[in-house]
């Protein structure tokens, strides 16, 4: 470093300036001052031209819009909106529609409010802003939506309108008879516009300016009250078509009846009401009140109460098995209220208009499948014959009626045999004729003569058998049919209905099987007894004859039908007698079980004569004995 020092002068040094530094500001802001006075003048000049007119790029519904006043953009824009007009909307239901526009449901557009909108833009009244939203319209153009009102009363008017149409109160189903036509008229469902539900489904279409659509309509259903009347109908034709017809057989391969119910009676019957279903609602029931056929029941019932028959056995000692010879038949009587169930059942049937009775059966003791081993059935026991020899043709027949109602019969253990319980009625319809029989002391036409042949031949097998007999009545005189080939009095049997009856009781524990044989050609009838041997033997002693009383006199009895010189025996001398019979009873060891005594009183007896009434010999009065 020097010494030497540098000093700073007191006065300014002398400088030259250059004039274009002073002269290009000036310049600068000059042409600022001219270009803001001419963008005012430009600004104001815009100002006063769009003062009241959209500014330029102002679009609205594809309408420009810049440049035009309020009434001129109103008459450009009205014819531009279409919608109103050209959107169809269509409401169905089922196979029904209506269509409405969518101006007809309350599109409007507002042109006026549009365009105010669209003039609205760069006239906010704030020129800064105005400026600024003005420049930008016009370099990028604003597009303006086009305000559309919508007047939902409109649609609420056009869908009460449709609900008009299309709103129906629910029709009861309903019935009508005439005479025995029947007409059904059919239930009809109710239905309502739901107008809230609808008015939702097409609102959401018109916010989006669809330009048209199906809109189904919400419609809420109402069911009837009463339902259904075509199945009631249905019933009540059917039981009104025909009559019922009541049958029944009548066990023997044959029918009974018929017994008829006519329409008009079965419309009686018939109970039409109302029953309710589970949904609350109803419908139409037809019953059937068969009450009144009771009565008419309970009167056919005695008629057609049968009792139950046993099947009728033959044995056949070779196989010692039992041969039905007559089927077993059940017992029946009316059941009238299954009978009722059955009428109720078939009313309603139109193919099949008979109804069979039904009954309550009983069944037999001796089914038709029963066999000897069941029974105990396993020998023949016992038998005996008697015969007929110089009999009637009607005592014959009357024999043959008596055994045949018996062969087959089966008696139980401890079961008291009954001959007249088993023979049954002695009378025309049942197959018996007129014969000789005893009554009030002598021989006189009667039904039935020769039934006591049959008596007397079991009570001779019963005798055989060892079994106790219970009732016995003998003749009033010998008969001499019962005596024929050697056979000693004292064994007959007589019967007449109702006080004398024939009967004796198994006292065995097995069942009796009863067979009877009528042979023509000996003239005899025989009885068998099958059983099983209790272990018993039977020792018949006698006759012991004591007391013997001469027969009477001849008796001679006017006969119209007789010429003189013809006689007719009706009785034949027989002289009275007390007969005696010992019975043993021994076990199978010769031990004696029982012993019956077996007592006849036989009163004499007069031959009766008939002859012309003319003859000498006809007595004034006729005698007679007791029997």
């Amino acid at each position: 470093m020097s010494g030497d020092y540098y000093v700073p002068s007191p006065y300014p040094r002398e400088t030259q300036l250059n004039p274009w530094l002073v002269r290009l500001p000036i310049l600068f802001i000059s042409g600022c001052v001219l270009l803001v006075a001419a963008l005012a003048a430009l600004v104001a000049g815009f100002q006063i031209q769009f003062g009241d007119k959209i500014v330029p790029g102002v679009w609205s519904n594809g309408v420009n819009l810049g440049g035009m006043t309020r009434a001129q953009a109103v008459s450009a824009l009205s014819g531009s909106f279409t919608y109103d007009r050209t959107a169809v909307f269509t409401f169905r239901h089922d196979d029904r529609f209506w269509q409405a526009t969518a101006g007809e449901l309350g599109i409007r557009f507002d042109v006026e409010a549009t365009v105010e909108e669209a003039f609205k833009a760069g006239h906010s009244g704030s020129l800064l802003s105005d400026l600024g939203t003005q420049a930008s319209t016009w370099l990028n153009g604003r597009s303006v939506a086009p305000i559309v009102r919508y007047d939902q009363a409109v649609t609420l008017q056009r869908l009460a309108g449709i609900a008009n149409e299309l709103n129906r109160a629910p029709v009861d189903a309903t019935l009508s008879i005439s005479g025995t036509v029947v007409v059904a008229t059919p239930s009809q469902t109710g239905r309502a516009l739901d107008i809230s539900g609808t008015l939702d489904r097409l609102e959401a279409a018109l916010l989006r300016l669809d330009t048209g659509a199906e809109i189904p309509l919400v419609v809420n259903e109402s069911q009837p009250y009463i339902r259904d009347a075509e199945t009631a109908a249905a019933q009540l034709n059917a039981a009104l078509s025909a009559p019922l017809t009541l049958v029944t057989d009548d066990q023997k391969g044959g029918t009974m009846g018929p017994w008829t119910a006519s329409i008009d009676q079965i419309k009686s019957l018939l109970v039409l009401g109302l029953t309710a279903n589970e949904d609350g609602t109803q419908r139409y029931e037809v019953r059937v009140n068969t009450e009144p056929l009771r009565g008419f029941l309970e009167t056919l019932a005695p008629g057609l109460i049968s009792q139950p028959q046993d099947g009728r056995f033959h044995f056949n000692e070779a196989t010692r098995q039992l041969e039905m010879i007559r089927e077993s038949i059940n017992g029946r009587g009316l059941d009238v209220d299954a009978t009722l169930v059955r009428i109720g059942e078939t009313v309603f049937n139109t193919g099949n208009r008979i109804v069979p009775l039904a009954f309550a059966y009983d069944l037999p003791t001796y089914s038709s499948n029963i066999t000897a081993a069941e029974l105990g059935i396993t020998q023949l026991v016992a038998e005996a014959t008697t015969y007929y020899t110089g009999s009637t043709q009607s005592r014959v027949q009357n024999i043959i009626e008596g055994a045949k109602r018996l062969n087959g019969l089966i008696i139980a253990p401890e079961e008291t045999f009954s001959f007249n319980t088993y023979l049954g009625d002695i009378n025309p319809e049942d197959g018996f004729v007129q014969g000789k029989v005893i009554f009030g002391g002598r021989t006189i036409d009667g039904v039935g003569g020769g039934v006591c042949q049959v008596s007397t031949t079991i009570y001779r097998a019963a005798l055989k058998a060892g079994f106790p007999i219970v009732e016995r009545h003998s003749h009033g005189y010998r008969v001499g049919f019962y005596e024929l080939n050697n056979t000693p009095p004292g064994l007959d049997a007589a019967i007449f209905q109702p006080t004398a009856d024939f009967r004796f009781l198994n006292d065995t524990p097995y069942h009796l099987l009863i067979e009877t044989s009528v042979f023509p050609a000996d003239q005899s009838i025989q009885f068998r007894l099958y059983s099983t041997n209790p272990g018993r033997q039977v020792v018949l002693e006698g006759p012991v004859i004591r007391d013997v009383v001469p027969a009477l006199g001849t008796i001679y009895q006017a006969n119209s039908q007789l010429q003189p010189g013809q006689e007719l025996y009706v009785d034949w001398a027989k002289e009275g007698a007390d007969v005696t019979f010992t019975r043993r009873i021994l076990d199978m060891q010769g031990e004696e079980i029982r012993t019956d005594t077996i007592y006849t009183h036989y009163l004499p007896w007069a031959a009766v004569v008939e002859v012309a009434p003319s003859d000498p010999r006809v007595s004034s009065t006729q005698a007679g004995v007791s029997s």
